[in-house]
């Protein structure tokens, strides 16, 4: 007889994924961390605790995605995420990415032309995310299924990382100006 799965495995899997992906994206910032893991393992705690940062997104109670939600938050809250409208202005965008504390060392916006500044949100997010990549950055969507563009920055070298324990984490993340179609 087969053995039967142990009970809390996948919770325990997503938990540590989502404490890597806190620790990759916020090495400086254990807090972060330690509030998805806290939306993870109590969500009604973590809502009442942070009620005034949920009631921005319309959340009363705990949803499915409140852990990926609070890296989101947490992330914002430090400086380490960008949070754009579908319809969001180029410029906004370009303030919004150069006030990351993740920006990359070499500035990116040198090699954009002037038409791309006319671009519409997604495809201009697209060539942002080409261009960090020249200079060894990149750019990634932590999704919501939203209208929203949660954007964070991190090393292209780690991309792949970050595309992994979101997976193991079931959460989706697309990588800007990656490959074919900027996906």
């Amino acid at each position: 007889m087969p053995a039967s799965p142990t009970p809390g495995v996948a919770t325990d899997d997503a938990r540590a994924a989502l404490a890597a992906i806190a620790s990759l994206l916020a090495p400086g910032h254990p807090s972060v961390a330690d509030e998805v893991l806290r939306a993870h393992d109590s969500p009604h705690g973590y809502v009442s605790a942070f009620g005034d940062r949920l009631d921005l997104r319309g959340i009363d109670e705990p949803v499915d995605n409140l852990a990926w939600i609070a890296l989101i938050d947490g992330l914002d809250a430090r400086g380490l995420l960008a949070e754009f409208d579908w319809k969001e202005d180029a410029q906004e965008i370009r303030s919004q990415l150069r006030s990351l504390e993740s920006r990359p060392s070499v500035d990116p916006w040198v090699l954009f032309e002037d038409e791309e500044m006319l671009l519409p949100t997604e495809a201009f997010l697209h060539a942002c995310g080409r261009h960090y990549r020249e200079t060894g950055a990149a750019l990634a969507v932590l999704d919501i299924e939203s209208d929203c563009y949660p954007v964070v920055g991190l090393r292209a070298a780690r991309t792949e990382e970050l595309t992994t324990l979101a997976a193991r984490a079931g959460f989706p993340v697309h990588h800007l100006g990656a490959g074919r179609g900027g996906q």
